[in-house]
């Protein structure tokens, strides 16, 4: 079996240069591929057992999700990972399934693994207690929900802007009774969802009609369910914002089932996912969020964080979402 003087000897650098590189130290670039390739051509295994019994590190970080069906977070999970594995970290991914008991069940299971931090999409129980206690031990860095009175690095996306200039390009091609499907009243990014899609109402001086505002649990069947309650409204809105991408699956599922045509019968806009977007007929219009560029945030922020580095904490990141109008939705009015 291989040693790391072994992959020095190879690599032709020092013992120390190694070591610093597996621990996720900063080397020159000409050391960091002559070690790459030491390590695979002589399949070398970091023991982390033993370096943890020295540096009371695992070189692993937990990771906690509500879901690992979600195409948001897993496609988040994935950057996570990628860049962590690159300094030499492992990950341990749990999925708590919007249970907030089980939420509790899998920081503690990660906590007794003794991982070296968290990164967590949190559910929004009021009780943050035990995020506090890991928080003053471990680094904690919380994705796409914040959470009041914890104080963690945290990486956003600007639901309120987003869901704002959504409704605001429904405005602008004529649209005045557009009806908006959110997720759990209590979540964190249906709150702000929700409050962006308000605010664009007052600004252009529109009545907010409650019947128009929906709210689902971020899965496919509430999507599908409520585009069909909102449809069959006495007055129907002529456009619909769908504020997450299972519910947006379902709504489609919704409008072909009621044989609606698009954008003729409604215009639709949906939210991530652009390969979808671009397969549906028409084109869907969506939201698109920073899934890659959240994943790096998060896992540049644990790494810095891993290293003592805790300038500049709790750091907030609230990263931008983009709007693609495509033959979805139309304009009013024509002719």
């Amino acid at each position: 079996m291989a040693t790391i003087k072994d992959v020095a000897k190879y690599a032709g650098v020092s013992i120390a240069t190694v070591s610093k590189y597996l621990n996720g130290g900063n080397v020159l670039d000409k050391n960091k591929e002559l070690i790459d390739e030491a390590v695979v051509k002589l399949d070398y295994q970091v023991n982390v057992m033993a370096r943890g019994l020295k540096t009371n590190e695992t070189m692993t970080v937990g990771i906690i999700i509500p879901s690992l069906t979600n195409l948001f977070f897993t496609t988040i999970v994935s950057k996570v990972e990628n860049l962590l594995l690159q300094k030499g970290y492992s990950t341990i991914i749990c999925d708590y399934r919007e249970d907030e008991k089980l939420e509790k069940e899998k920081l503690n299971f990660l906590l007794s693994k003794n991982v070296d931090g968290i990164i967590m999409v949190p559910s929004c129980s009021e009780d943050n207690e035990l995020i506090n206690k890991v928080n003053k031990d471990l680094p904690v860095v919380l994705i796409d929900r914040n959470i009041e009175g914890v104080n963690c690095d945290v990486v956003l996306t600007d639901n309120i802007n987003g869901s704002y200039d959504a409704v605001e390009q429904l405005i602008h091609r004529g649209h005045r009774r557009i009806g908006i499907i959110c997720g759990p009243e209590e979540h964190y990014t249906a709150v702000e969802r929700l409050t962006g899609y308000d605010r664009v109402h007052e600004d252009y001086n529109i009545a907010r009609d409650k019947d128009l505002i929906r709210f689902g649990d971020y899965q496919i069947e509430s999507g599908h369910q409520e585009i069909i309650n909102l449809m069959k409204l006495a007055e129907p809105p002529t456009a619909i914002f769908v504020t997450n991408y299972e519910m947006t699956l379902g709504s489609i599922m919704g409008i072909n089932e009621l044989d609606i045509k698009m954008p003729d019968e409604l215009s639709l806009i949906g939210y991530d996912n652009l390969q979808l977007a671009k397969i549906i007929k028409p084109s869907l219009s969506i939201v698109t969020q920073p899934m890659d560029e959240i994943g790096e945030t998060a896992a540049r922020l644990m790494l810095k964080r891993l290293k003592k580095d805790m300038s500049k904490h709790p750091a907030v990141y609230r990263l931008k979402s983009r709007i693609i109008i495509k033959d979805s939705v139309r304009k009013l009015n024509e002719g």
